[in-house]
């Protein structure tokens, strides 16, 4: 029982702080990227379908909301590798 618990506190220790930096840029990489894609989706649906501009706000509000929820699983991700 006494190891499992000391690898524990070892991995938790040994904790990079260029993993967490890494975590960082592809939050940052990710949200602008799906935000540009769905900007960019919503432009070329808008010049399709014709309108306002509506589109382009269906897309970058779209972008915005994929690229949470890709944030939201690579944060995941991330954090259970180093719970284990």
């Amino acid at each position: 029982m006494s190891k499992p618990e000391k690898s524990q506190k070892t991995n938790k220790s040994n904790a990079s702080p260029m993993k967490y930096m890494g975590l960082v840029s592809a939050i940052g990489i990710d949200l602008a990227a799906c935000t540009l894609g769905g900007f960019y989706l919503g432009s070329w649906l808008d010049k399709v379908l014709g309108g306002p501009g509506l589109w382009i706000a269906f897309g970058v509000l779209l972008g915005l909301f994929i690229g949470g929820v890709s944030v939201f699983m690579i944060t995941k991700a991330v954090m259970g590798e180093s719970d284990e």
